[in-house]
C-alpha cells in the first residue's frame, strides 16, 4: 500500500511521464486518435472520413448507432452505412464519439476485478455526463452542444488514465477522495489533455469543473460540465461523494434558477435523448 504521504508524488511521477507523450494505446485507439487527427483538418473529404471511421469497427458501429438515434434521426429514416452516417452526425460529433472511443480505452484491460468494475463504472458516468451536458448546452447554457459533449466525453480522462496505471501502485485509488481530485485526477488529467490536443476552450471548462464552482444561473461550458454531473444518475465511482457535498444547497439553488417545474421539464423533455445518446456511447 502507498503510505498517504507518498500518494501526491505518485501522482506528480505518472503526471509528468504523461505530459511527455508516455502514453500507452491499444490498437482500436490509436486508429480513433488518427481519425480525430484528420477530421481536424479543414481539406478532409468525408469519403476520406468514412474510410477512417471504417477502419475501427467499434467506432463505426457507434457513428451508424448514434446517427440513427432519436436526437439525430428526426425524419425516422433509419441510415446503414457509415458515409451517410457521417454525413448527418457531421465531423464534430464524429470526433467526439472517436474521443470516446480513446477516452474508454484508455484505462486498458484491468486485471483487478475491483479495477475492472471501477473503469466500468466511471464509463457508465462518463457516458451520462456526456449526454447530459449535451441537452444541458441546448436547452439551459446555449453552449454549444457538440462541445458540451465533447467535453463530457473527456473530463475524466485524467481518472482513465489513473486506472490504468493503478495495479503498478497498490493503494493508488484509496485515500481521501478530495486528495484523489486535486492531487490526483485534476494533476494528471492536465496532461493527458495536453498529449491528447484537447481544445483550449475545452480544457478550460474541465479546469472549472475540477474546481467545483457551479455559477448561478449557469452560462459557461464548466458551468454545463458542473449542472450535468450534478444531474447524472449515476456517479463517478473515484469521487462518489461529488454531489453530496455539494449537497442540498446547490440542488436548491438549480431549483431556484432554473426553476424545479423549468428542471423537470427539460428533464423528462430530454430523457428519450439522454437515453438514446448514453446507449450509443456505452461501448
Amino acid at each position: 500500500m502507498i503510505p498517504a504521504m507518498n500518494r501526491g508524488e505518485v501522482f506528480a511521477a505518472i503526471a509528468a511521464q504523461a505530459s511527455k507523450g508516455e502514453l500507452s494505446f491499444p490498437t482500436s485507439a490509436q486508429v480513433a486518435l488518427r481519425v480525430r487527427q484528420a477530421l481536424d483538418k479543414p481539406d478532409c473529404h468525408i469519403d476520406a472520413a468514412a474510410r477512417l471511421v471504417q477502419a475501427e469497427p467499434l467506432l463505426a458501429a457507434r457513428v451508424v448507432a448514434i446517427a440513427n438515434s432519436v436526437t439525430y434521426n428526426r425524419s425516422g429514416r433509419e441510415i446503414t452505412d457509415v458515409r451517410s452516417a457521417v454525413g448527418r452526425l457531421g465531423f464534430a460529433t464524429v470526433r467526439a464519439l472517436a474521443m470516446a472511443l480513446v477516452t474508454r480505452q484508455l484505462a486498458g484491460a484491468p486485471k483487478v476485478d475491483a479495477e475492472r468494475k471501477l473503469a466500468a463504472a466511471l464509463w457508465e458516468h462518463t457516458a451520462h455526463v456526456a449526454s447530459l451536458a449535451q441537452v444541458i448546452a441546448r436547452r439551459v447554457t446555449r453552449q454549444n452542444p457538440e462541445t458540451a459533449m465533447f467535453a463530457g466525453i473527456v473530463h475524466e480522462v485524467g481518472g482513465f488514465y489513473l486506472l490504468s496505471r493503478a495495479h503498478e501502485f497498490p493503494g493508488l485509488l484509496d485515500g481521501d477522495p478530495t486528495e484523489w481530485v486535486d492531487g490526483g485526477e485534476a494533476r494528471t488529467g492536465r496532461a493527458v489533455l495536453q498529449v491528447l490536443a484537447v481544445p483550449e476552450a475545452v480544457t478550460k471548462a474541465i479546469e472549472g469543473f475540477w474546481e467545483g464552482y457551479l455559477a448561478m444561473p449557469p452560462a459557461t461550458l464548466a458551468d454545463t460540465l458542473l449542472l450535468a454531473d450534478e444531474l447524472a444518475p449515476v456517479p463517478s465511482p473515484l469521487h462518489p461523494l461529488g454531489g453530496e457535498q455539494r449537497g442540498e444547497g446547490m440542488r436548491a439553488s438549480i431549483d431556484m434558477v432554473i426553476g424545479e417545474e423549468t428542471l423537470l421539464s427539460i428533464l423528462e423533455e430530454s430523457a428519450e435523448e439522454v437515453a438514446s445518446l448514453t446507449g450509443a456511447l456505452n461501448f
